[in-house]
């Protein structure tokens, strides 16, 4: 028998208590965005969510047609939420002809959530290379084996590349990838959302202003 969406959709549950705590959060706190995701990325990991450090990652192309995928954070510090692809990669494209993106965070273990908006720029290229080399052999072998976004022949023609790239990783892990790039999303605006049994959900936003940060409430 075919599997009833809606009856699956139905049988599901938002914040189950057996897995998820809903902290309170009094919003008077701190002064920075960067501050305040420090502390909730940290309580994340605390509270054993897994890969917190995954987020959603939202480009549009050059027609302002909108596209959206999971991405890792590589950073966060006063020049920005950092995360890197090839600049060829259709996120590479995107960035190169509309140089915004947004970024969504989900916890529900803690049901939380945080977005930010702001303009991306491509940090210079030792910075890039730096942060790749940093990385797992795994990292710079699926950067040296390329080719993101393109029509791909067949699982072989992917295998014996992947195959070549692991080699070449292990054998020459300061490899250099020069497609390889790291954007960093300068913060304009950022929210934090904090879930709340009665749906009287909590929403800071913080808009970058001319001198430091202005917070202000949102209704639910």
């Amino acid at each position: 028998m075919a599997t009833d969406l809606h009856e699956l959709l139905r049988s599901l549950r938002v914040w189950d208590p057996e897995v998820t705590e809903l902290p309170s959060f009094a919003p008077g706190r701190p002064a920075t965005p960067l501050e305040l995701f420090t502390e909730w990325f940290a309580a994340a990991v605390a509270a054993g969510q897994s890969e917190p450090h995954t987020m959603s990652l939202a480009t549009s192309d050059e027609s302002g047609l909108p596209d959206v995928r999971i991405v890792m954070l590589h950073g966060a510090d006063e020049a920005g939420w950092s995360f890197a692809s090839h600049a060829g990669s259709r996120k590479g494209r995107h960035l190169a002809a509309r140089p915004y993106a947004a970024l969504g965070f989900y916890w529900p273990v803690l049901g939380r959530q945080v977005r930010v908006r702001g303009p991306v720029s491509a940090a210079p290229s030792a910075d890039a290379q730096g942060d790749l080399h940093a990385r797992s052999t795994g990292a710079l072998a699926a950067a040296l084996t390329g080719r993101q976004s393109e029509v791909l022949g067949s699982v072989e023609e992917l295998a014996r590349a992947s195959a070549a790239a692991w080699e070449r990783a292990a054998r020459e892990p300061g490899a250099p990838v020069p497609s390889w790039t790291l954007y960093r999303l300068r913060a304009e605006e950022v929210e934090f959302f904090q879930g709340d049994e009665a749906r009287r959900h909590v929403r800071l936003r913080y808009r970058r202003a001319e001198e430091g940060w202005t917070r202000e409430l949102l209704w639910p």
